[in-house]
């Protein structure tokens, strides 16, 4: 798959719109519910990659990687369960326009009722 914003062009997508392939979560990973996701690539920032993502209806499990997203619709309830500097238990609700950082090793328990659209920029 070809990133959307290539190196060197001045280009724009319309996040909200973008076409979002999405494939079942693995079921190691699905904690209930039916859940859905997937990536468009955006391409890179330095060396950092960028992406849009999405999830649909359910509840599912992650550990996270060095991370900067801004949601673009839509709203998930993300519990913060573990890992570097994290207070097990805390609890974030997150919405259209927020802007959150997640720490490379964090797992975390993503809600999502409807779906949750993000774009994100992430340290490989």
């Amino acid at each position: 798959m070809s990133a959307l914003l290539p190196p060197g062009e001045n280009a724009v997508v319309h996040g909200i719109r973008a076409e979002v392939q999405l494939d079942p979560v693995p079921a190691e990973d699905t904690v209930s519910g039916s859940p859905a996701q997937g990536i468009v690539e955006l391409g890179s920032v330095g060396d950092a990659e960028a992406g849009i993502w999405e999830l649909r209806e359910g509840v599912v499990t992650d550990t996270e990687v060095d991370e900067l997203f801004v949601v673009l619709s839509g709203g998930a309830t993300i519990e913060l369960l573990g890992g570097p500097g994290v207070e097990p238990g805390r609890t974030v609700q997150v919405g259209p326009g927020d802007v959150m950082r997640l720490v490379a090793g964090t797992r975390t328990r993503w809600t999502v009722e409807d779906h949750i659209r993000k774009v994100y920029l992430a340290a490989g």
